[in-house]
């Protein structure tokens, strides 16, 4: 079984601006999704013995792993195949700056992979896949992963064998937990105090 956890809302997210490798902290509302996502988890677990918690290294993902680390006493391992996209030069940049200046690509199916410089899809689903194949089978399989947004999407679209458009339609919650078992996909939202 798989947890998949995107990490919690950072300024950038606030800001509506592209983050992929770049980082930026969490919010008190990302800081809280962290904290109840693992209250969640704990609840869902029970018993975190045998399980690990893999974080993508990006700070943003490593902040909400610790918050969940601290809910379940495991110690948070680090592994760069569920980094998020690299968007290249658009790194860093307002939605809607990009929207305006690229109106026949951002904001249509597929954008996340037009960016200059920026990372195609078929590495990105290479790379997840490599990550979920070096996973024990089911029913050793005991892992929470914190990913992001458009990699977590990837992580769900191979797990489940979906086309690419399907990949790229699935939506990326931060307050909600998703449970990978058995070759299918469960959402389970999660209560985040009011901030």
């Amino acid at each position: 079984m798989i947890y998949l956890v995107r990490h919690g809302e950072t300024a950038f997210n606030a800001e509506r601006r592209q983050q992929g490798h770049l980082d930026s902290p969490l919010t008190a509302l990302g800081r809280a999704q962290g904290a109840a996502i693992g209250r969640l988890l704990r609840d869902l677990i029970e018993e975190p013995d045998g399980w690990r918690l893999i974080s993508s290294p990006l700070g943003r993902a490593q902040a909400t792993a610790g918050l969940i680390a601290e809910a379940l006493g495991l110690p948070v391992e680090t592994d760069r195949r569920v980094i998020e996209v690299s968007f290249g030069e658009w790194d860093g940049r307002l939605r809607d700056e990009l929207a305006a200046e690229h109106p026949e690509t951002f904001g249509r199916g597929g954008w996340q992979f037009a960016a200059p410089g920026g990372e195609s899809y078929e590495s990105v689903e290479a790379r997840v896949g490599d990550w979920l194949a070096s996973l024990p089978p089911e029913p050793q399989r005991k892992v929470i992963v914190v990913s992001h947004g458009g990699s977590g999407r990837v992580v769900r679209g191979a797990y489940l064998g979906l086309p690419r458009a399907e990949t790229l339609a699935q939506e990326v919650p931060q307050d909600a937990v998703f449970r990978l078992a058995s070759g299918a996909v469960e959402r389970i939202d999660c209560e985040v105090a009011a901030q």
